[in-house]
């Protein structure tokens, strides 16, 4: 039998889990590049409004109420389920219980949407008209122009270009929602004007592009979709359902896993359960990640950009540096050469692991899911499904009953051009 686990509305998550409220150790600051020194509010402001930078510095307050507003559209699609994997389970012939938690059901298809909106609701009350960002495989675009219709905010997104080219039905969802969507490097900037114009592009470049032009105006704002901790913060809304879901069936998980690229998927995921392990809980916790573009398993632990161009402030994380431009690979939003701080000082202490994986290993376990399962998974998500994979069969030769949930971030249907 089909094992769907659903929360109510009433039943969702009314407040945003502060994991800088519970670790056990303080985040390095940000370093202004000019100084080396932590940067200053008034810097941060020209990029983030208000209320967005006092979410990114809060290390005292465990809980953030989300606003009614943006409850109201999160109830769209909010709660999502937690599914287990049957047909997964009877194939690898596993004694593990895989259970994913599905947020494909949100109107642009990902887990983006999330944060999404509350960055646009929050830009929109301190007075932003206009949000530059960048978006690797499509799908923080499309989520951003999304909220932006939502909130009414005039959305520019650069695009990594051979994302731009590899995914055409991302951009035009964009388009559907009023995003402009420029393909980067572009000529629009002095960043992109650096590169050829068959430059495969990557989101540090990107990024820089964004900053670039939203630095370049008094009413606009720039808005990232991954790494920063405002933005994890808001993603926790996953695992904070999770847990509940998991109460209803009455079970403790031994495996928690999700793909990872910057940080948010991953840890909106896991943040929430990080406590349990502080107090002993025996409970793993797995960042899944293309072997191309290795920033956990690979990167070094220190200061660097998060831009290409140098236009952020310097985070301390798992980097493999500013420069690197990954291979173009089809999971278009894990090509990134940093990782959030948060995540980066879990590994580094040994609260978390990151395991690797081949495009050719990462698409045979997606489509082994699509037809088991029924779901087409967006490449990216399909690194997590490599990882439940992975130590299910692991369970299988121990001969252990242990329970897997993975965090399913996408759907896969704007990437059939991918699969093929």
């Amino acid at each position: 039998m089909r094992e769907y686990v659903h929360l109510k509305f009433d039943e969702m998550p009314k407040f945003w889990y502060n994991a800088l409220s519970d670790l056990p150790f303080k985040l390095d600051p940000p370093l202004d590049p000019e100084t080396q020194q932590p940067t200053t509010p008034e810097k941060l402001l020209k990029i983030f409004p208000g209320p967005l930078l006092e979410q990114e510095i809060n290390d005292v307050d465990k809980y953030i109420r989300i606003p009614e507003e943006v409850l109201k559209e999160y109830a769209v699609y909010r709660p999502t389920p937690l599914i287990r994997a049957v047909f997964l389970e009877e194939f690898l012939k596993t004694p593990a219980k895989i259970y994913y938690k599905y947020e494909g059901v949100s109107p642009t298809g990902s887990h983006k949407t999330n944060t999404a909106l509350a960055q646009a609701y929050f830009n929109k009350i301190s007075g932003t008209d206009i949000l530059y960002t960048e978006t690797g495989a499509g799908q923080w675009g499309s989520a951003l122009s999304y909220a932006g219709i939502k909130y009414g905010l005039k959305v520019n997104v650069y695009m990594v270009r051979i994302s731009y080219l590899q995914k055409p039905a991302r951009k035009n969802l964009m388009n559907l929602f009023e995003g402009n969507v420029t393909p980067s490097p572009s000529k629009k900037t002095k960043v992109g004007r650096r590169y050829n114009d068959d430059h495969p592009g990557s989101l540090g470049i990107a990024i820089s592009e964004a900053m670039e032009k939203a630095l370049d105006k008094n009413n606009a704002k720039y808005s990232l979709g991954s790494v920063l901790n405002h933005v994890l913060l808001h993603q926790t809304v996953i695992g904070l359902e999770i847990k509940e879901q998991l109460k209803k069936l009455e079970l403790n998980p031994d495996i928690i896993i999700a793909c990872h690229g910057g940080g948010s998927n991953f840890g909106g995921t896991i943040l929430p359960f990080v406590p349990e392990k502080l107090e002993g809980k025996n409970i793993r916790f797995i960042a899944c990640e293309p072997e191309s573009c290795p920033t956990l398993t690979k990167g070094e632990y220190r200061y660097d950009f998060g831009d290409t161009g140098g236009f952020t402030p310097m985070l301390k994380m798992y980097t493999l540096g500013k420069d690197f431009v990954p291979p173009s690979i089809h999971a278009g939003g894990l090509r990134y050469h940093g990782a959030s701080p948060i995540v980066s000082a879990l590994l580094n202490n040994n609260l978390i692991e990151a395991q690797s994986f081949s495009q050719e290993e990462t698409f045979k376990a997606a489509k082994l899911f699509a037809k088991l399962e029924g779901i087409i998974p967006a490449p990216e998500s399909a690194h997590a499904i490599a990882g439940a994979i992975k130590e299910a069969l692991e369970a299988k030769e121990e001969k252990r009953d242990k329970v897997i949930v993975f965090t399913l971030s996408g759907h896969g249907l704007f990437d059939l051009s991918a699969y093929i």
